[in-house]
Parts: C-alpha cells; sequence; structure tokens
C-alpha cells in the first residue's frame, strides 16, 4: 500500500492581510467609479469646453480603450518590477491625472488626462489580484479576499452615481474627477505599511516589442467593436479591427518563440485557467449587450432621465455584489462548476423575466427584477472564477494570469455590445412601421435607432409624430426581447461548458481523502 505524506495547510492570513484587501479594494472603486461617472457630467462639460461631437466620444471611450489595451503590458509589468511599486505608481499617475482632467481647458486636455487615466488604471486590477494571490496562499481566505475584491469594483457602479450627482448639484463638472484625490491619498500613505512587495520571476530580459505589440494589438480591436457597434460597421472600424487581428497574430507567434515571453502561452494550456478564461469572456458579452438594450430602453421608452436609469440599475448591481459573495461561501462545500451552472440557469431564467417587459412610460418592474435575477445568477461565476483563476497560475505569473482576464471580460462587455446589439437593432428595423407622412430625414432617423427617433418626435406636434414614436418603440421592445432571449440561450449554453469544462476542479480549500491539501487545478 502506497501512503502519502500529508502536507500542512497553507498559512492563514491575519488582520494585517484583511486590512490590506481593503486599501487594494480603494483603486478598484476608483476604476469601477470613473468608468460610469463621466456620464452624469457631459452635459455641462460639453456646454464649457464645446467639444465636437467626435470629441465628446473620445472624452466617454478614450479610458475604457486605454484601460482594456494596457492591462496585459502592466500585469507583466508588475510581474518583473514589483506589484506593489507598480500599483503605487499607477495609483499617484491616476491621481495626477485626475487633477488634470478636473481643470482640463479645453477638450483636447481632458482627452489627454482621461488617456493617462486609462493608462494608470491597467496597473491598478492586475496587481491587485497579484498581491492578494501572494498575501492568501489559503484558497478559501483567498476566495473570500477576492470576492470582497470584486464586490468593491461593483460596489463603483452604485457610488459612481450617487456621490457623482451630488457633487454636480453642488459644484463644476470637474469636481467628479477630484472624487479620486482623497481615496489616491489614504492608498498612497497605507500601501506601503500594509502591503508586502511581491514580484514574479526576472529571468531573462523583458522583450520590449512584444510589451509594445500587446497594446497595439488590442486597442484597434476593441476601437473597432465599439465604433462599429455604435456607428456601423464603415471601413475606419473595420479596417482597425483586421489591423488589431493581423498585429495579434504577431504578438502571439513571437510569444509561442519566445524563452522568456510577455505572455506566456503555456498559460492557455492549463485546463482550470482557459475555462475561468472563455467563462470571464462569455460572461461579459451576454451581460454588455443586453446592460446596454436595457439602459436604452429606462431612457428612450419609459422616459426616466440618465440619472433615473443609473439609479434604478442598482438592484441589479447589488444582486450581483450578493451572487458573488453567495456563491463564493457555497464554492467551499460544492464543486465550484456545479455552483456557477446554478447561478446561470438562474441568469437564464431572469433574461427570460425580461422577455415579457412592455412598451409603458415610468419604472418597469418586470425588467429590473429580470435583470437583478440575473446579475445574481453570474456573480458566482465572478468570483469562483477569479479565484479558480489565481489559484490555477505559477504565482510568479498572477499578474500577467490576471490580466489576461481581465482584458478577455472588458472585450467580452465590447463584443457583446457589438453582436447582441446588432441582434437588437435587425429586430428593431424588423419591427419599425414609419407611419404616411413622416418626413424623409425623420423617416432616416428614426430606422437609425431609438435614439433618432426620439429626438425628432420629442418635441413635434405634427400627425406622424406620435404614431413613430410609439411605433418605435414597440420597435425597440421587441429588439430587447429578442436580446433577453438570445441571452437566455447562450447562459444556458454557457452552464452546460462550465459543467463539462471545470467538472474536475474540487470545491475550495478541499483535501483529498489522505489529508493532503489539493494543489492548483490543472
Amino acid at each position: 500500500m502506497t501512503t502519502g505524506t500529508a502536507t500542512p495547510a497553507p498559512a492563514r492570513a491575519g488582520r494585517r492581510e484583511w486590512l490590506g484587501v481593503v486599501v487594494l479594494a480603494l483603486p478598484t472603486l476608483l476604476v469601477s467609479v470613473d468608468l460610469s461617472v463621466l456620464f452624469l457630467a457631459l452635459p455641462r462639460m460639453s456646454a464649457d469646453l464645446r467639444p465636437s461631437a467626435t470629441d465628446q466620444l473620445w472624452i466617454l471611450d478614450v479610458y475604457g480603450l486605454m484601460l482594456a489595451s494596457f492591462l496585459i503590458p502592466m500585469g507583466v509589468l508588475g510581474d518583473r518590477t514589483g506589484r506593489r511599486r507598480l500599483l503605487l505608481a499607477g495609483a499617484a499617475v491616476f491621481g495626477a491625472a485626475s487633477v488634470w482632467a478636473a481643470w482640463a481647458g479645453g477638450p483636447g486636455a481632458l482627452i489627454a488626462a482621461r488617456t493617462a487615466m486609462g493608462v494608470a488604471a491597467a496597473t491598478l486590477a492586475p496587481s491587485s489580484l497579484a498581491l492578494i494571490n501572494g498575501m492568501f496562499p489559503d484558497p478559501k481566505q483567498r476566495s473570500a479576499a477576492v470576492a470582497v475584491w470584486m464586490s468593491c469594483f461593483m460596489g463603483g457602479s452604485i457610488v459612481g452615481p450617487i456621490v457623482g450627482g451630488t457633487m454636480l448639484a453642488a459644484f463644476w463638472w470637474g469636481s467628479i474627477f477630484l472624487l479620486a484625490v482623497p481615496i489616491i491619498g489614504l492608498l498612497l500613505v497605507t500601501g506601503p505599511l500594509l502591503l508586502p512587495e511581491s514580484r514574479g520571476s526576472t529571468e531573462g530580459r523583458l522583450d520590449p516589442v512584444s510589451a509594445a505589440l500587446a497594446p497595439a494589438a488590442l486597442l484597434p480591436v476593441m476601437y473597432s467593436v465599439t465604433e462599429g457597434a455604435r456607428d456601423g460597421w464603415d471601413p475606419g472600424p473595420v479596417f482597425a479591427g483586421l489591423t488589431g487581428l493581423v498585429l495579434g497574430v504577431v504578438f502571439w507567434r513571437r510569444q509561442s518563440r519566445s524563452s522568456h515571453p510577455v505572455l506566456d502561452p503555456a498559460l492557455f494550456r492549463n485546463r482550470t485557467y482557459r475555462s475561468a478564461l472563455v467563462l470571464s469572456v462569455s460572461g461579459g458579452a451576454i451581460q454588455g449587450g443586453a446592460l446596454l438594450m436595457a439602459n436604452l430602453y429606462l431612457q428612450s421608452v419609459a422616459g426616466l432621465s440618465p440619472l433615473s436609469a443609473g439609479l434604478w440599475m442598482i438592484p441589479a448591481t447589488l444582486a450581483m455584489v450578493a451572487g458573488i459573495m453567495a456563491g463564493t461561501g457555497a464554492g467551499r462545500a460544492l464543486r465550484p462548476a456545479h455552483v456557477t451552472a446554478a447561478g446561470l440557469l438562474l441568469s437564464a431564467a431572469g433574461y427570460l423575466m425580461v422577455t415579457g417587459v412592455g412598451t409603458g412610460t415610468g419604472v418597469p418592474v418586470l425588467l429590473i427584477a429580470g435583470f437583478a435575477v440575473a446579475m445574481a445568477g453570474i456573480g458566482p461565476g465572478i468570483g469562483l472564477g477569479y479565484g479558480m483563476m489565481l489559484g490555477s497560475v505559477p504565482p510568479e505569473k498572477a499578474g500577467a494570469g490576471s490580466a489576461t482576464v481581465e482584458a478577455g471580460g472588458q472585450f467580452g462587455v465590447a463584443t457583446g455590445i457589438a453582436v447582441l446589439g446588432s441582434v437588437g437593432a435587425a429586430a428593431y428595423r424588423d419591427h419599425l412601421r414609419v407611419p404616411a407622412g413622416t418626413p424623409a430625414l425623420a423617416a432616416d432617423a428614426a430606422r437609425d435607432g431609438i435614439t433618432g427617433a426620439v429626438a425628432v418626435t420629442r418635441h413635434s406636434s405634427a400627425a406622424w409624430a406620435g404614431g413613430l414614436s410609439e411605433s418605435a418603440r414597440h420597435a425597440f421592445t421587441a429588439g430587447l426581447h429578442s436580446v433577453a432571449a438570445v441571452g437566455a440561450v447562450l447562459f444556458l449554453v454557457l452552464a452546460g461548458f462550465v459543467l463539462v469544462a471545470l467538472r474536475h476542479v474540487p470545491p475550495v480549500g478541499a483535501a483529498d481523502p489522505r489529508g493532503e491539501r489539493r494543489g492548483p487545478p490543472q
């Protein structure tokens, strides 16, 4: 008989490490807040700076584009130079760029400041997750720490509209950017005291060509799907997307041949990591397109203001936070695949609820309830997915590994907006009926989308306006139903994938019959 030698349980984290998680949650909160709060300030900012339509788009989009494009190189940089060092440096740049944005004197300055903020924000998430991985060697504690970290990220979308709206009521539009300053100050003071420095392998020289190719490939692809979903697939977005794909192939081939790659292809041979990445990309895609349609519905069909629409989506965010925490607890007793798949089935049920939403004005209770159910269901996959990802990568590559999953999630959201948005747009055009007598320009605006229909009918008393408005509202609701139905099916497919691809992963921190604690799943 062969007997195994029981390995000692990993060291458990103490009060200092848990205080460190609170510190790490601060920059995460900032990233989330800054993704949403600018929408509230856009009208007053536009009246002050008078940006062109193109300037407005870049002011809104450049932050997210830079964030997604620089996640991977920043994750690798943190692994090599020190995660705490990169976190604090990035936070300092983020704070300085926020002050710059607050007092920007023109559209160009604001775009430049938002660009710097996006690049700096890309240092925060991978560094934070890599530090958590080192601070919490015990799998159960690590999963709880990741759940707290993720919940704070989701909480930013709640804090942003509330605090931002309050500040805009009392101060000028630039004050929303100063939200970051006291949080950054607290992080810079407490980070060196509570966060240990950690780094991965420094073996070999960092390949500067590969480090530049990563954002050079991601940026045009993200730009392509963002612009294509919003303005149509004109030659510009198509060319940008093809350029990014070509550069991506060049980047991948270079990594495959390098003895010290920036992004190690061996990561993708790890079954657990690969499956967690698919879960992140797919979950982001299914959420992204449906949430865009929901926000447009709340404003253009239900007639709510942008602020009211954002506030009425808070229940869905709170439900996701609850799902993350509940799923993390359940994952200690049950296999993560079973918990995640059960949550995804709940998400499918939530989307099916959305297919019953009508066209009435006011607060659409069914839509809000449906999205709350759906977001609660996807919460376990988020919390457990990140935990499985961190447990499956070598500690020295935790920054690069977490950055890749983060970038995958951002890419998934953008792709979902493009693909599911196209499904909704096709259903909208198919159901739209333009009343007789509608001017050609008004008809064309309505065919472009619900926002165009609202713009040409809102202040018109002509006979055709009422009919066109009603038809557009019904057509958009039909598009929302189509997107929700497709999303429900995709959630079911994703649940099946999770049950198969992650069936080998044991409950978090499980030990085998011999008392040996299981290592990272493969």
